[in-house]
């Protein structure tokens, strides 16, 4: 495999490539929860992966460096992009960029289940607001932000692959696209999804080229529904059963 080497771009700002991990299999045919830190990518996600890898490879993209957040999802999604680019490189564990943490489901009431799964990734929520009734958005801001922060304060990079989560993602676009501490909950993220930020010296100098390209579907034409809201109906089963 070839090493990395990220070509030259505009001197005044640099490009973040922002990914969600592929496909994942959260809950059985039962509605029963799995372990989501272990849960790996399922054969579509797998799919998904190489498609984005073999976007990037199409069009010569390289990485000075590639981060993740340690969780398997996240892993095996950039390893399986750098192997249908034909690199190698050494990925970063970065534990504060995990997804938002949701509570034991078993805890919520009937009537709270559709707030618990949606509202804190709808519209622009309150800091205050739960996610499945586990960690508030402003705990997901307060270890992001600074995280992105401290990667834009590094020099040691043009060219940065990030293969995060949905829930992160949107964090990181609502701060590039606001400037502030909010969360900004309708910027769906596909599986594997590629969204590009360039990023200047400035602190609030941030370009968002695209958000949510998802190679395996371009035009997304049939795609009406969230994330959560699938994932909503497959928890229902099992718990109407």
């Amino acid at each position: 495999m070839r090493t990395m080497s990220a070509r030259p771009h505009d001197a005044t700002r640099r490009r973040i490539y922002l990914m969600r991990h592929g496909s994942v299999t959260y809950f059985d045919a039962d509605g029963k929860p799995r372990e989501p830190d272990s849960a790996p990518l399922n054969d579509a996600g797998r799919r998904e992966a190489a498609a984005a890898g073999q976007l990037f490879a199409r069009d010569g993209v390289r990485f000075d460096r590639v981060i993740v957040s340690g969780l398997v999802r996240t892993v095996q999604t950039a390893e399986l992009v750098l192997n249908e680019m034909g690199v190698a490189c050494r990925l970063e564990a970065w534990p504060e960029l995990v997804e938002i943490r949701g509570g034991p489901l078993s805890k919520l009431r009937d009537d709270e289940l559709r707030d618990a799964f949606l509202g804190s990734l709808e519209g622009c929520p309150d800091p205050e607001t739960r996610f499945l009734g586990g960690e508030s958005v402003g705990e997901l801001l307060d270890r992001v932000v600074p995280a992105i922060k401290r990667l834009r304060a590094s020099t040691d990079w043009e060219t940065v692959l990030l293969v995060l989560h949905g829930g992160v993602n949107r964090a990181i676009i609502s701060h590039a696209l606001t400037g502030e501490h909010r969360l900004l909950g309708g910027l769906q993220q596909s599986p594997a999804n590629v969204s590009a930020l360039d990023v200047g010296s400035h602190p609030r100098d941030w370009v968002v080229r695209y958000v949510n390209l998802f190679a395996s579907d371009l035009l997304q034409r049939h795609a009406r529904r969230t994330t959560m809201e699938e994932l909503l109906d497959q928890y229902l089963v099992g718990r109407r059963g």
